[in-house]
Order: structure tokens, then sequence, then C-alpha cells
């Protein structure tokens, strides 16, 4: 569970739970003990269990894409507004309150969850979470063959099979997704990343061309396209891809960490020290990126990732080890 929490809010994030967790938690403690049940220590433990419910939404919700946001804004604005208004008319009644604020939490997270999505997809998310991809894959298997027609089933489907080592059968899900919908970057994308990790590059390089095509404002697609050619050796295509990635804010320190990684590489390779010593003083100030991928990467799912990018990880880390003289060597 821990670990999952650190791979959900990534390190930064996570400790900042932890902070906020620990701090109200020990206030709201001591004004139990030093309070005696008095009016004015019951409003301060609200106001710290409201701060503590406010500082964990905006951690959560910062993490979440936006369909998943709506979600739980609808689970946890009620229960806040509840406990404001409430505490402010019967202050005498705080506790009672407090309580049914979060008993609207616990519940609201069971009746939006069955609005999620059909009843296979909540069978497959949980068979993935316990690990057995075989019930997960065939529970979708059961959801396309009665909606066949829907592109993010196969999406969904082909990240189960990359879970499970089934790379042949993502392929065939991305491209499905593909024939399904022509103008989905998100299927070329996929297709990008399956070859990638098969050792296919070229064929990986002509589906991320695709997905740039289709999403020229999307990082994820410079950023893929850009770590193919420098796999291929094709620097100055790949410099340009990597440095696109960057002008469009990638969010995550981690994968900002890569894309400095590889332009360090490219200017080792053409002997453009400055470059390199630019690139890697940028790679040095992504230590929380490397503290992410090491959690991410010691999860039993990561396997895929592990294939692909655990000799580049190993790199940057010894790069911000390296003292400055080492850096464009």
């Amino acid at each position: 569970m821990i670990k999952r929490l650190q791979i959900f809010f990534g390190p930064r994030r996570f400790r900042a739970f932890v902070a906020l967790l620990a701090t109200t938690g020990f206030a709201s403690l001591a004004l139990y003990a030093l309070g005696q049940g008095s009016q004015t220590a019951t409003a301060l433990q609200t106001l710290l269990m409201l701060s503590f419910l406010l500082g964990a939404s905006a951690l959560i919700l910062g993490r979440l894409p936006a369909e998943e946001r709506l979600r739980w804004l609808a689970i946890i604005v009620p229960s806040v507004l509840g406990i404001v208004i409430g505490s402010l008319l019967l202050p005498h009644l705080t506790g009672l309150f407090v309580g049914a604020g979060l008993g609207w939490i616990v519940a609201g997270i069971f009746i939006f969850r069955d609005l999620r999505g059909p009843q296979n997809y909540r069978a497959a998310v949980k068979a993935m979470r316990k690990g057995d991809y075989s019930s997960a894959i065939l529970s979708m298997t059961t959801e396309i063959r009665e909606k066949p027609r829907r592109p993010e089933h196969y999406r969904f489907r082909a990240e189960l099979h990359r879970l499970a080592g089934d790379l042949k059968s993502a392929r065939a899900d991305y491209q499905r997704m593909a024939e399904l919908d022509g103008q989905s970057a998100v299927a070329y994308n996929g297709l990008a990343e399956v070859d990638l990790q098969a050792g296919k590059l070229e064929n990986a390089r002509i589906a991320a061309l695709k997905a740039l095509e289709l999403a020229p404002k999307e990082w994820v697609a410079a950023y893929n396209l850009g770590m193919i050619e420098e796999r291929l050796g094709l620097d100055e295509s790949a410099a340009g891809h990597l440095s696109d990635a960057l002008e469009l804010e990638i969010p995550d320190s981690r994968h900002r960490l890569l894309v400095h990684l590889y332009l360090w590489r490219i200017h080792c390779r053409r002997a453009d020290n400055e470059s390199a010593r630019e690139a890697w003083t940028a790679l040095k100030r992504e230590k929380a990126g490397l503290e992410e991928w090491q959690v991410i990467m010691s999860a039993d799912e990561a396997h895929a990732l592990r294939d692909v990018l655990s000799g580049d990880i190993e790199e940057a880390r010894r790069l911000i080890m390296d003292k400055v003289e080492d850096a464009s060597r």
C-alpha cells in the first residue's frame, strides 16, 4: 500500500502528504489533550481536519487526469462544504458533521465507482491490481466482443498485454485501435512504444512520426520520437524533437531527466562540450525524477519499463554523481 502511494504521488508529493498527515494529526491530538473538550479546541480541530482534507485533495487532484478530477471533486466538495457550513451554524455538533463528511467520502468512493465504466472494465481493473493479467485480459476480451468498435477497449487490453509480456498481442490491439480511429495519436504512440520494447527501432520510428504528425503539440509524441531517434543515432533529428518536447513543457521530472540525458549523449557524440555541459547541468536539477524512477522501477508491474529504460536510468544516476570535469566524457 505504501509503495503504491509513493508511485502515485511521486517522492516530493508523497513526502508532502506524510508531512501534512503528521502535522495535522499531531496538532489535533495535542488540542484534544490540552483543550479538555472546549469549543475553541473543537473548532481548531475542525480547521485542522479541513486543512488536511484540502491539502490532501490538492495533492491527489494534481496527479489525476481531468475526468478523474471531476469524480473526486464530486466526492470531496460536498464533504468539505458540509463540515464547514455545519460547524459554523451548529458548532456544538461539529463532531457529528465531521463524521458525516468523512462518511460521505467513503460512500462517494463506492457510489461514483459504479459510474466509471462497464462491469467488465471494473473486473479487469480489479484483476490487474492483483497481478492476474490473464483474467483482466479475458474481461476486456468479453467487453470487446460486446462493443467491438470502441478504440479505448483495445487500448486498455493492449496495456494489459504489455504488462503480461505479450508484445505481439499488444501490437495487434494498438493496430486495431489505429484502424478504428486513424486520427488517434495514442494508438500510434502505443505502436511506437511496443516496437521500441521489442527492439524494432525502425518500425517504432515510423509509428512515432505518425503520432507526432497527429499530435504536434503533445510532448509525449515528441519525446517518444526523440528517444527512438537517439537510439538510432539520428542525432540532429533527435535533438530537435527532444528540444521540442521540453518546449511543450513536460510536466514530470522523471521524463525531463531522460530528455536531458539523451541530449547529453547527442552533444557528446558531436564533441559539443559546452552543450553537453548545459545538458548535464539541467539533468542534475532533476534529482527528484531519479527518485521517481527508482520507486517506479521497484514495482512488479514495471518489468516492461525496466527492459527499455533501466540502462538509461542507471546512466543518469551516474551522471548526477559525476564531477563537473567528467560530464562531457
